[in-house]
C-alpha cells in the first residue's frame, strides 16, 4: 500500500511540474524584474516588497522595478542587470502597464518569453509573478484575479508561477495607496505572499 500512494505522490509531482527547486543559501543574489509595484511606488525603497523579501531570506535582492514599464521595456534592460548582478533567481512581476496601455496580449507574451530565456541564458532561474487584469467590478467586489495567460506561458515554458500575490493583496482596499499601487502594509503582504510561494517552490529552506 505505501508503495502505491508512493509511486502515486510522484506522478502527481510530475503532473504538477516535477521537484522542488533547491534552496538559495543566505547572501545568493536575486533579481526582482519589475514596474512600479516592484519599485514601490510612492513609498521608501525600504519599504518595497524587494527590500522586506531580502531581510526575511537574506538574499541579496536587487530591486530591478522601474514605474511605467511595460514587459519590453524590462526586456531591454535585462541584458545589463543579468551581466552586472548574476542573480541566481530573476522574479519576473510585469505585464500591468501592458494591460493599462491595452497592448496586444501577444506582444506581452512574446516579451515575457524572451525575459525567461534571457534568464534561462545566463544560468539564472526565471519565476513569473502574475499581475490582475484592470477592472472595475473586479476592484469593487476585491476580487481582482490574473488573466489566463500567465498560466498558459508557464505551462509552456516549464517556469514556475506566482499568480496569486499581487492580484490578491490589490484586492484588499486596505493594502492599497491608490487603485494600483500597494501602500506599505500591501507591500509587507505582499512580500509574505511571495516568501510563502518561493517556500513552497523549494527556493526558501
Amino acid at each position: 500500500m505505501k508503495r502505491l500512494l508512493a509511486i502515486l505522490l510522484c506522478g502527481l509531482l510530475a503532473a504538477c511540474g516535477g521537484k522542488k527547486a533547491e534552496p538559495l543559501a543566505p547572501g545568493a543574489t536575486v533579481l526582482a524584474l519589475g514596474d512600479s509595484i516592484t519599485a514601490g511606488y510612492g513609498l521608501a525603497p525600504e519599504q518595497a516588497w524587494p527590500a522586506q523579501l531580502a531581510a526575511r531570506t537574506g538574499w541579496k535582492v536587487v530591486n530591478g522595478g522601474v514605474s511605467g514599464d511595460t514587459a519590453a521595456d524590462a526586456l531591454a534592460r535585462l541584458p545589463a542587470l543579468l551581466d552586472g548582478h548574476a542573480p541566481k533567481l530573476v522574479l519576473i512581476a510585469l505585464g500591468g502597464n501592458d494591460m493599462l496601455r491595452k497592448l496586444p496580449e501577444a506582444r506581452t507574451r512574446s516579451d515575457l518569453t524572451r525575459i525567461v530565456a534571457l534568464v534561462r541564458g545566463a544560468q539564472g532561474q526565471p519565476v513569473l509573478l502574475a499581475t490582475p487584469k484592470p477592472s472595475v467590478a473586479g476592484a469593487v467586489f476585491q476580487s481582482l484575479a490574473a488573466p489566463p495567460f500567465y498560466a498558459e506561458l508557464a505551462k509552456e515554458q516549464k517556469t514556475p508561477l506566482i499568480e496569486e500575490a499581487i492580484p490578491d493583496v490589490l484586492s484588499n482596499p486596505d493594502f492599497k495607496l491608490d487603485p494600483l499601487h500597494p501602500n506599505a502594509e500591501g507591500q509587507a503582504a505582499l512580500a509574505g505572499k511571495v516568501f510563502d510561494d518561493l517556500r513552497r517552490l523549494g527556493y526558501v529552506r
